[in-house]
């Protein structure tokens, strides 16, 4: 049975400056996780919108999935920062809503990116732009896909689309904890992902910021997941359903809004859960 040991929330204090809209990163100290060999962690970064996944192992590696939302690249930049990371092996973009050229640009030099892997579609796009991405190695992930990231991660692609509301969904492994990181959300997705073996999910990422009609309860049932990360929106709200139904299955919810950035840092055997909230002003 795996043990989930829920670490005590750790506050930072914080000098609010700016508007009321923007995290401060720069005022938060620097987090050391310090990992152990055979130990990693995955943080879903509180950007105020959008989706960003970092995971570090214990060599010293960073992957990066996705980049945040489109005006989010500063607070992407402090938070990684914040984190440690000065270089990045490996950029996974999901799908097409989360490709911001701009960004990719920008962050592929920055922290010294050597391979992005995406969908076939997005893949055969990148290949064509110019610098950085000719510098880059491009790896197309589908259906069937599995390559290791890290000694004792394995990446395994349970869907690849590239209509609209689909991208990469995958797992990843690490000794008996399963990541579940959903991107795709349609009634196709669904039947394809109720074929495949979810029954031993640690962690669930939800699919599109949990908007209305994004994830059915049936699905939500299957996977059971202990852990459930819902990324915050500017433009979409979560649906009250969906986490009511998430509740149903005694997952507990963490919301970016809500929590700030979600660190869970893995062992062989464990796993503790840390939020670092950064507060915004007049934010409730």
């Amino acid at each position: 049975m795996k043990m989930l040991l829920l670490a005590a929330v750790i506050f930072f204090q914080l000098t609010l400056i700016g508007s009321a809209s923007s995290f401060e990163y720069s005022n938060v100290e620097k987090i050391d996780l310090n990992l152990k060999d055979q130990e990693i962690a995955v943080t879903f970064l509180g950007l105020g919108d959008g989706e960003a996944t970092l995971i570090q192992g214990s060599n010293g590696e960073n992957i990066l999935i996705n980049t945040g939302g489109e005006e989010t690249s500063k607070d992407l930049t402090e938070i990684l920062k914040t984190y440690g990371v000065k270089k990045i092996s490996t950029i996974i973009i999901t799908n097409r809503q989360n490709l911001f050229v701009d960004q990719l640009t920008q962050i592929i030099p920055k922290y010294n990116i050597k391979k992005l892997i995406s969908t076939p579609e997005i893949t055969n796009e990148v290949k064509n732009m110019p610098a950085p991405f000719i510098d880059v190695e491009v790896i197309p992930w589908k259906e069937g896909t599995s390559q290791v990231l890290f000694p004792d991660l394995l990446a395994e692609v349970l869907f690849a689309g590239n209509s609209e509301n689909e991208g990469i969904d995958f797992t990843l492994q690490f000794f008996k904890h399963r990541i579940f990181l959903m991107t795709s959300s349609s009634d196709h997705v669904e039947e394809n992902l109720l074929k495949k073996p979810l029954d031993d999910v640690t962690i669930f990422k939800v699919p599109n910021w949990a908007k209305e009609d994004s994830l059915s309860e049936k699905l939500i049932q299957y996977v059971n997941p202990q852990i459930s990360i819902l990324f915050e929106s500017e433009q979409h709200q979560p649906d009250p359903n969906i986490i009511y139904d998430l509740q149903d299955t005694w997952s507990e919810v963490f919301f970016t809004k809500k929590h700030g950035t979600i660190t869970i840092k893995f062992t062989e055997n464990n796993y503790e859960v840390f939020t670092f909230p950064v507060e915004k002003e007049d934010y409730s």
